[in-house]
């Protein structure tokens, strides 16, 4: 009976819970139904209030709208109003315009025709003038006897002779005032500085006599099978002359040091008595010794002599070697004395700095003591020197252009220049063998003569003036300025020549009768 009990018990249980279940459901869902629509009821009124308070925004909005485009469309109708104002005022500015344009176009118009008869005009009168110029031509012609290109030739040769007189009269004026302003201080200095300097010159040649005490003498240089003769010719670079002069030997030699050197030891051979090969190579060595030592005292002397110091002991010795070198016969060593202390001279005239003038005269020729052992000219290394041995620029150019192969770069430079014409030009300074002497006087007349209206020219005191005798019925007065002028030109570019040429022009007419 309990299990049946407890089957019951249980299934009326279970019937309960479901039924529960059941009712508990319900009463939710009605629950449930109440709120969704207590809130479907709410969300209705909101949706109403909504709906009134857009309705009432978009009525804000239209009239927002409709007051927007109101202002928006009078401002267009004022400012399309503005705008047709302006444009009737540029039309009217511009009728304005169009109306001044017209009639200043009919003003032109008017000016115009006017410019054009007055043109018409004109022509006419133009062709007058040329009819009446033309038969003024005819006339002219007729009574002169003459063409118009003749005429004009005639009017033309005319101008360029009066212009060619002007000009003549005119260069000689200013030539004239030129030479008296420089000429009277250039003398000047040159004549203080030639009175001041007298300097003795001693032509060299390229041949020594040596005197021989006696004719015997000459066997014993010459030696056995001539040994003697060739060992001195050998070690000197000298020729021996032994001819029929009596009691002397000649020393040939383009150079003046081995000359000497030869010299001296020959005169040593003499005196001592014992001449043979061995004791000639002795004297040699002394001889050449006594030469090197001869060459730096005579260099400390030239610089002594002229109160130059600081100089390379390598230039002194060059300077003093420059004792064997001639140029023209004159000694080289005596010209650079004489250039120096006429550069001394003339630096103080000037009033430049003497002492860099007295070196720069010193060292102007010192690449004359290498010239006849090195490539090139004594200019080129004489500045070489002077570049070597760390002498001043103001030097080396004075040295480098005391020949105008350059530009002078200083007033030092200047007075090299002069002071080295002075020395060289100076009568009985220098003197040139007979061929070069009629070489240069030939080439002076033939210059002279290649000219119009010479007749023949005459070269005298020793080719440093030229006569010219020109025909007067081919060169006139003024003629012989310019004439005098361009054959000074021609002499200038085509000869070289120490010191200075004088042109003398002579026009000569003669007139000759005979009384019976």
């Amino acid at each position: 009976m309990r299990p049946i009990h407890y089957i019951i018990c249980a299934v009326i249980v279970i019937v309960v819970a479901v039924i529960t279940w059941f009712i508990a459901i319900a009463y939710r869902k009605n629950v449930a139904e109440s709120k969704i629509g207590k809130a479907e009821d709410k969300a209705r009124e909101i949706i109403d209030e909504a709906l009134k308070t857009a309705e009432a925004k978009k009525r804000e909005a239209l009239l927002d709208a409709k007051e927007e485009n109101l202002k928006i469309k009078n401002d267009f109708e004022k400012e399309m109003k503005e705008r047709r104002n302006e444009t009737q005022r540029t039309e009217k500015r511009l009728l304005s315009k169009e109306e001044n344009l017209d009639r200043k176009a009919e003003q032109m118009e008017k000016k115009e025709n006017a410019l054009a008869q007055k043109e018409s005009a004109l022509d006419k009168q133009k062709a007058k003038v040329d009819e009446l110029q033309a038969r003024h031509v005819q006339e002219l012609e007729r009574i002169s006897g003459l063409t118009s290109e003749q005429a004009k030739e005639y009017l033309l040769k005319t101008v360029e002779e009066d212009v060619k007189h002007e000009t003549a009269v005119m260069i000689k004026e200013m030539e004239t005032r030129a030479k008296e302003e420089a000429g009277k201080k250039a003398r000047e200095f040159v004549v203080t500085a030639i009175q001041k300097c007298a300097v003795d010159h001693v032509a060299e040649t390229t041949i020594s006599l040596v005197q021989l005490p006696n004719d015997e003498m000459k066997g014993r240089i010459i030696g056995r099978e001539g040994r003697n003769i060739r060992t001195l010719e050998t070690l000197t670079g000298v020729d021996l002359i032994i001819d029929d002069t009596p009691e002397a030997v000649i020393l040939s030699s383009f150079d003046p040091v081995r000359r000497e050197v030869a010299r001296i030891a020959l005169e040593k051979l003499i005196v001592d008595g014992r001449i043979h090969p061995a004791r000639i190579e002795e004297m040699v060595e002394k001889a050449q010794k006594e030469v090197e030592t001869q060459m730096r005292e005579d260099g400390e002397a030239a610089t002594l002599e002229v109160g130059v110091h600081g100089i390379h002991p390598e230039l002194v010795r060059l300077l003093g070697k420059m004792k064997f070198r001639t140029s023209y016969g004159q000694n080289a060593l005596k010209h650079s004395i004489e250039v120096s202390l006429l550069c001394g001279l003339l630096a103080g005239e000037v009033g430049v700095d003497v002492r860099m003038a007295k070196r720069a005269g010193l060292l102007h020729d010192i690449g004359k003591a290498l010239d006849h052992e090195m490539e090139g000219t004594h200019i080129s290394i004489g500045v070489d020197l002077c570049r070597k041995y760390k002498e001043s620029p103001i030097i080396i150019n004075a040295v480098e252009a005391h020949h105008g192969d350059v530009e002078p770069e200083s007033l030092i430079a200047c007075l090299v220049q002069a002071a080295d014409a002075i020395s060289a030009s100076r009568p009985g300074a220098r003197r040139e063998t007979l061929e070069t002497y009629t070489t240069r006087l030939t080439q002076l007349e033939t210059i002279a003569n290649k000219f119009e209206g010479v007749d023949k020219s005459f070269a005298i005191q020793a080719g440093r003036e030229i006569r010219v005798m020109v025909v007067p019925e081919q060169v006139n007065d003024a003629d012989m300025v310019l004439l005098a002028r361009d054959i000074a030109k021609q002499i200038e570019s085509e000869l070289q020549y120490p010191g200075q040429i004088k042109v003398s022009l002579i026009r000569e007419s003669r007139a000759t009768d005979v009384a019976k």
